[in-house]
């Protein structure tokens, strides 16, 4: 009758990496399932519109659509694969295809019905304009002499801050 030597701790490693080994096939299946690529961003707010621009590589414009609400923006659409025949198969390919859609949340309500479009070299570019309340006031205020009010100097409303002279 032969020995065998007992080793727990190597079979506890074992275990170890075949556990590993599941939650890894599990996790990465269902993450690819999941996530779908979506296009990159970009949002810029200046005083009287805001711009929001979007990576489109290989999107078309009959494949693209975009929603403009008051509160947010919505674009889908499709990269197609485009097949080739040839004799010889890929070793990588590492471009993306398929549906993708993103909803982008504005920071300030914009007026929907005066949005200008425009799609060039694979990248969209919204201009938004803010809504009258939404764009940035400006007031001038000066000085009184007793150094405890301000006033709006194009209303000559009192502004109520206590000042320091310095």
């Amino acid at each position: 009758m032969a020995l065998i030597r007992w080793r727990p701790f190597q079979e506890i490693e074992i275990l170890n990496r075949q556990m590993d080994k599941i939650f890894d096939d599990f996790f990465s299946h269902s993450r690819e399932m999941t996530t779908s690529w979506t296009p990159a961003v970009e949002l810029k707010d200046t005083n009287e519109n805001l711009t929001l621009r979007a990576e489109l590589p290989g999107v078309e414009g009959k494949d693209l659509e975009v929603q403009v609400t008051r509160q947010a923006i919505y674009i889908a659409g499709e990269t197609r694969y485009e097949s080739t025949n040839s004799e010889r198969g890929y070793f990588r390919s590492e471009l993306r295809y398929g549906k993708f859609q993103r909803t982008i949340s504005l920071p300030v309500p914009v007026k929907n019905e005066e949005v200008k479009a425009e799609f060039k070299n694979g990248i969209l570019t919204l201009t938004l304009p803010k809504i009258e309340q939404a764009r940035f006031k400006v007031v001038k205020l000066k000085f009184t002499d007793d150094n405890k009010v301000l006033t709006d100097s194009d209303s000559g409303t009192v502004v109520d801050l206590s000042v320091q002279k310095t």
